[in-house]
């Protein structure tokens, strides 16, 4: 399962009504740490389809949601569970880094 691509409009479907964890992760076509970890969230994504779903909301295309989340900066990844925004965390990272984090979320 690859990951997904959400817009403001989809977000609250995909994200706060979902019945599994989502990991978001907000992005630009013009950043490098972006483009950096995309890889890696593509591995998760194969991985982990049954525990958490892997969703990428390009901040240009639709700003509003990362203005409602106050992202201030990118690549930023929020897990959400049950709608609620659970844990953030800003900067690309390897992927033993973000396998961690879902692990102290009880996710991976």
């Amino acid at each position: 399962m690859a990951t997904h691509k959400i817009t403001d409009e989809s977000f609250e479907a995909d994200v706060l009504k979902s019945d599994t964890p989502v990991l978001v992760d907000f992005w630009a076509e013009w950043c490098g740490p972006c483009k950096q970890i995309a890889p890696i969230l593509e591995e998760l994504a194969e991985g982990l389809g049954d525990k958490i779903k892997i969703a990428k909301i390009n901040i240009e295309d639709s700003p509003m949601t990362p203005s409602r989340f106050g992202v201030r900066g990118i690549p930023t990844m929020m897990l959400f569970k049950n709608g609620q925004m659970t844990s953030m965390k800003v900067g690309a990272m390897p992927k033993a880094k973000l396998l961690e984090w879902l692990g102290e979320n009880q996710i991976a």
